[in-house]
């Protein structure tokens, strides 16, 4: 094998093996560093460039030549180098940061949308100081530009549909923001039961719900069942999240028996909980009223959801899409929120919702100070009654278990 050149090395290499050629690389690049420790620049280029062209499939070679070439003001041949650490890994965080950096130095309008796919490959450990503020500056630089985008596209909207209505717009803004990448795209994840076809929506218009406004109605109502029940020394209060050992639960280990999440139920798994129905008689008239599922040791379910102070509830889904849940909030401190995909809104007594909870969901209540909300199933309103029944029976056939709902 030829010796490796003592001065600046040729552009064309010598005629030896490939093999030959790529254990060269190394010893290259490792000149090719000293050079640059000593201040050669140009050196370092040549010695880089004769390295990567002995087909070695390290990227950090063509990474430290794009650098070079950056130091020394070579803006387009730092590209190339980049282009080439990028056909040996597409989705290497450093150089797509560093693509975006120097399309940025370019002035190249397209280096804010690649900082954005840079920061999506970013890696979950913590990074050296110097790689932190490159990514602060990225995260910046991407966050204006999604902003650029957001009001470019909600300007065409209000000008081709000035008369939308407000569920239309919330649509179409949802639609906006998920192409400004300022949302993310949730679709419905069912633990158990998927059925085709029905309309995935984080919370649902409140128009498909002509006994909505009725229920908020009553708010007082069970407000007052609920104190009484809590006051009542033979309620039945549990923790929401009750598995036994053995089981593998993954969403909810963090709060399988734990007091910081606690339910007062009234049905559970279509059968009255007794001790703490009788305290409650408004709120289990109201619910007659309903169009609950029932169906054997599944549902209907209602209770009182209890969130302690401090208490987060970590992202999860539900077990069927064939039912909504419904919120009622009752006690609500300031800071708690709820999420459901990409829609995070507070709780705000006696506004009720209904959302699909086999998409991801979470809540926290932040304050100092006990959550309540009422929650109660609903059947998905996209499904026949032919559909419902067929329902019915598959899950009592299979034997489910239900569970009552965020």
């Amino acid at each position: 094998m030829a010796a490796v050149p003592r001065g600046p090395p040729p552009f064309s290499l010598p005629v030896c093996g490939d093999r030959d050629l790529q254990n060269n690389a190394p010893s290259l690049s490792a000149q090719a560093d000293r050079a640059a420790a000593a201040g050669d620049l140009k050196q370092a280029r040549a010695l880089l460039q004769s390295a990567v062209a002995t087909g070695s499939a390290d990227v950090d070679l063509w990474l430290k030549l794009a650098a070079i070439c950056r130091a020394l003001g070579d803006i387009p041949a730092a590209l190339a180098a980049v282009a080439g650490a990028l056909k040996l890994d597409p989705l290497h965080f450093v150089a797509l940061l560093l693509n975006a950096s120097l399309l940025e130095r370019q002035g190249s309008p397209e280096a804010d949308e690649h900082f954005g796919r840079a920061l999506a490959q970013r890696p979950d450990e913590a990074l050296p100081p110097q790689m932190a503020a490159m990514v602060q500056h990225a995260e910046a630089r991407y966050r204006a530009f999604q902003d650029r985008t957001d009001a470019n596209l909600s300007n065409a909207i209000a000008k081709a549909v000035p008369e939308a209505d407000a569920a239309e717009i919330s649509r179409l803004g949802r639609f906006r923001t998920n192409i400004a990448r300022l949302t993310t795209t949730y679709h419905s994840q069912p633990t158990d039961y998927h059925f085709p076809g029905l309309a995935e929506y984080e919370f649902f218009d409140r128009a498909q719900f002509d006994w909505l406004e009725r229920f908020e109605a009553a708010t007082d109502g069970i407000g007052d069942d609920f104190a009484r029940v809590a006051a009542a020394e033979r309620a039945e209060l549990v923790p929401y999240v009750q598995y036994p050992e053995g089981v593998p639960l993954r969403q909810w280990e963090a709060l399988n028996h734990s007091r910081e999440w606690l339910a007062i139920h009234l049905v559970r798994n279509g059968e009255i909980v007794e001790a703490n129905a009788r305290h409650c008689a408004f709120t289990m008239n109201l619910l007659g009223t309903l169009p609950q599922p029932v169906i054997d040791k599944v549902s209907p379910n209602a209770m009182f959801s209890l969130l302690a102070p401090g208490a987060h509830i970590p992202p999860h889904h539900g077990i069927a899409n064939t039912r909504l849940v419904c919120h009622l909030p009752l006690i609500v401190p300031d800071n708690c929120w709820f999420r459901v995909g990409a829609d995070r809104r507070p709780w705000k007594r006696g506004e009720a919702w209904l959302f699909d909870d086999t998409i991801e969901h979470e809540a926290a209540n932040e304050s100092a100070a006990l959550r309540v909300v009422f929650i109660c199933d609903i059947w998905h309103p996209d499904l026949s009654d032919h559909e419902r029944a067929g329902v019915r029976a598959v899950m009592e056939a299979h034997g489910c278990e239900g569970e009552g709902g965020l």
